[in-house]
């Protein structure tokens, strides 16, 4: 697929969509858990082929027309996405519930689906095909291509929710477009995360998370690195069998079984230290890790939760010992990470160290700029429960798809999804110093490779 980001797109329409039946005006908190999360927008994006079902032909107008009218329809439930996040009196966000509605705007682009670099996100879909939010807590963009195709791209508040909420609103809102049951209707009973009285924290809450206040200051000569080597979206596609060769590899150490996310997180810690390296510096590698299986009680009451609900605990090795060591030493060193967060008193103290530091904000330390001179800092986030394959709004599921998360810190982010051909392959959007993703094409371009028109028949 060549580099193809040279196409224009032309917005045809705008236009704010609320919730179909009128809410009642009110606050909503949000939780200490989403108050560990800055200002960041999250986007994530659809590709469908040019779709014809029997004797139905669709339009780019009535693909629009249903996604705006079933949006309308499940805002009602998903009210918290109307919204809009402000300030209060105590300097802290809080999500307004006042029906402001969702901005959605209907965009046409100068290119075939065919002809996209979809391995290249910066080039064909950053500013293109996922809309810059500007104001209220989500935003939507459909984009009609030149072969008939169609794009669809959300960009949403982090503050908000999670990619697991996320998730539930995506699968709602195609349901409601086939008019389905919907299977997940969200709950927003901030009481689930209350912290307690008197509150109580591990120490490893210092650890892994800090107040913004902690931050080093700015490093000019760190700032001209990291120019020169910036950081940079790509996606790749991993196939099930290496998947299965890692897991196989990764399996030989002192732990239990490791899973393919374990696998796959040692293996991409080894694989981008520079292999003549000796140096000191180190590479932390952090794991994001969904509480809600953790918080769980036997009302169930966590599966349906609508916000935050993540933990990032990361370890940090040098260069030299993630040279040394073998892939089951690393993948042992993950689930070691892994273990220090699967306990309900993890969550349950992280909610009480935030309520210690309120009103001061507070981030992920792993996300705090160190400068390249110190190392490096990565984050893999599960995506195996991106709803690629239930994205069907009555014209066919998406012919690709992935999460789009350039969140502009020093630290990489990684997730890796399911594929939609739905044969255990895997699609992996990475967000990394370019040095770092040189590195990874050139020591595992086996495993790690482009996204290209080829894979995904188009």
């Amino acid at each position: 697929m060549g580099d193809k980001g040279d196409f224009s797109v032309k917005v045809s329409k705008r236009e704010v969509v609320a919730a179909v039946l009128p809410t009642q005006e009110h606050w909503l908190p949000l939780s200490n858990l989403d108050l560990l999360l800055p200002p960041l927008d999250v986007g994530v994006f659809f590709f469908y082929k040019k779709q014809t079902l029997g004797h139905k032909s669709f339009t780019f107008e009535s693909m629009a027309s249903i996604l705006k009218k079933s949006m309308a329809e499940t805002l009602v439930s998903y009210y918290a996405f109307a919204g809009e996040v402000l300030q209060n009196t105590m300097g802290e966000p809080e999500l307004l519930c006042n029906n402001r509605g969702v901005d959605f705007i209907e965009a046409i682009a100068d290119v075939e689906l065919r002809d996209l670099n979809l391995s290249n996100p910066d080039a064909c879909v950053e500013g293109k095909l996922v809309p810059k939010k500007k104001s209220g807590a989500l935003s939507v963009q459909v984009t009609k291509l030149r072969c008939g195709g169609l794009v669809m791209g959300c960009t949403f508040d982090h503050r908000v929710a999670d990619a697991y909420s996320a998730n539930m609103f995506l699968v709602s809102w195609a349901e409601i477009a086939q008019s389905k049951p919907v299977t997940c209707v969200p709950s927003f009973r901030r009481s689930l995360l209350n912290p307690r009285h008197p509150g109580c924290f591990d120490k490893s809450a210092d650890d892994f998370f800090m107040p913004v206040s902690a931050l080093p200051l700015p490093n000019d000569e760190s700032q001209s690195s990291a120019s020169e080597d910036g950081l940079i979206s790509r996606i790749y596609y991993v196939e099930a069998d290496q998947l299965n060769r890692l897991q196989s590899l990764a399996s030989s150490g002192k732990c239990r079984r490791t899973t393919k996310l374990e696998a796959f997180t040692a293996f991409l810690w080894k694989v981008v230290v520079p292999a003549c390296s000796t140096s000191n510096k180190t590479c932390r590698m952090g794991i994001v890790v969904d509480g809600r299986a953790r918080l769980e009680d036997d009302r169930n009451l966590m599966a349906s939760y609508f916000g935050n609900v993540l933990s990032i605990p990361f370890s940090e090795k040098s260069f030299k010992e993630l040279k040394e060591s073998q892939l089951s030493s690393i993948a042992d060193a993950v689930q070691e990470v892994l273990e220090s967060a699967v306990k309900k008193e993890h969550f349950l103290g992280l909610i009480d160290w935030v309520e210690a530091h309120r009103p001061e904000p507070a981030m992920a330390r792993i996300y705090g700029s160190r400068g390249q001179e110190e190392g490096t800092s990565l984050v893999v986030s599960s995506g195996q429960r991106f709803p690629v394959e239930k994205m069907n709004f009555g014209w066919g599921g998406p012919a690709f798809g992935s999460y789009h998360f350039p969140w502009g810190g020093e630290a990489g982010y990684i997730m890796p999804m399911p594929s939609p051909i739905g044969n255990g392959d895997w699609i992996v959007y990475m967000h990394m110093f370019k040095g770092q993703l040189e590195l990874i094409e050139t020591r595992a371009g086996h495993v790690f490779k482009p996204v290209t028109k080829e894979y995904l028949k188009l």
